[in-house]
């Protein structure tokens, strides 16, 4: 089969379209034919070689993909060869074939296409166990999304908003903040112009959860937005790793800091997640009330292009690769 491996740490050139051994089903595992994969901020971490996969995932690139059940590991039950499914994967998205564990596949939801089925798994579940799994986010809160252009933010308004929360954004641009405002975000603060902390306090007296993909630099901020007893849930670094917290504070506001990632989770904790999400928001996708948001679809030997427009913040949404 054909793979896209990293030639060396580096940038998009330093993605490959080479030829691979093929992957087996091992037992608990179903080999899927890949129709679609996805692009993910974790992918150019992998590229730039400041995120290797955990151990015994497959090399390449690709947290998540949809397509055909090619062949059953020993003990596998409930999936069929030739069924259409998506997943959630610790690695190896971008490739012909994967294997994955059978408890991180998902069904494809009704009224979904293939390559669109291939955006959602990584989104969907991140959402899901941040939001509601570790924040405990109810109707009637305040959720606050750093980044909502982005694959992860465009999933999150949309479930902040179907599970009955107020739900403001920051993003970078007034393009950016108007389609976050589409799928239904309340409060639009563009970063580049406003404080967030003073508008959403304004707007909503505090946010009741905080879902942020900065790190360092937004802690503080973080940690002056939040509502008495609200939480804040660290996903991403992209402003960097350090920052200086008053627990102080931290305790006058009753408040929580977790901080999670979705890739090295064992097995057993994945398993949950999607079994979840596939309770909870694949009927909000089939009911319309959530809907996916794919920025572009290009063919996956052209994967270095998308990772320049990822990078060069071009996107709403996810950006799909189509498997020849």
């Amino acid at each position: 089969m054909h793979a896209v491996t990293v030639t060396e740490p580096g940038g998009p050139e330093a993605l490959v379209w080479a030829e691979v051994a093929d992957p087996r089903a091992a037992a608990g595992e179903v080999l899927l034919d890949v129709a679609a994969t996805a692009v993910n901020r974790a992918d150019v971490l992998q590229r730039q070689g400041r995120y290797p996969p955990p151990p015994g995932a497959p090399p390449y690139p690709g947290l998540e993909c949809a397509g055909t059940v090619a062949a059953l590991g020993e003990g596998v039950v409930g999936w069929e060869v030739g069924q259409q499914a998506c997943a959630l994967l610790a690695g190896g998205g971008y490739a012909q074939k994967v294997a994955v564990p059978a408890s991180q596949l998902l069904p494809v939801p009704a009224g979904v296409d293939l390559v669109t089925a291939a955006t959602l798994p990584e989104a969907a579940c991140t959402v899901w166990s941040n939001l509601v799994m570790e924040a405990g986010l109810t109707a009637g809160q305040v959720l606050l999304v750093h980044g909502g252009a982005s694959g992860i933010g465009t999933m999150a308004i949309q479930v902040g908003r179907a599970l009955g929360a107020r739900v403001a954004v920051t993003a970078g641009s007034q393009r950016k903040l108007r389609r976050c405002a589409e799928l239904g975000a309340e409060v639009l603060v563009s970063y580049r112009e406003d404080d967030f902390v003073t508008v959403v306090r304004e707007r909503t007296g505090g946010a009741d959860v905080v879902l942020d993909v900065v790190g360092g630099p937004y802690l503080g901020r973080n940690l002056d937005v939040l509502a008495p007893d609200g939480t804040l849930v660290v996903i991403g670094l992209q402003g960097g790793t350090r920052a200086e917290l008053d627990l102080g504070r931290l305790l006058a506001k009753r408040a929580r800091v977790v901080g999670t990632t979705l890739r090295a989770r064992p097995v057993e904790q994945k398993a949950r997640i999607v079994a979840e999400v596939v309770t909870h928001v694949w009927p909000m996708l089939e009911r319309g009330l959530v809907r996916p948001v794919v920025d572009r679809v290009l063919p996956l030997p052209e994967v270095s292009q998308a990772h320049r427009a990822l990078e060069a913040g071009e996107h709403v949404g996810k950006i799909a690769l189509v498997v020849p």
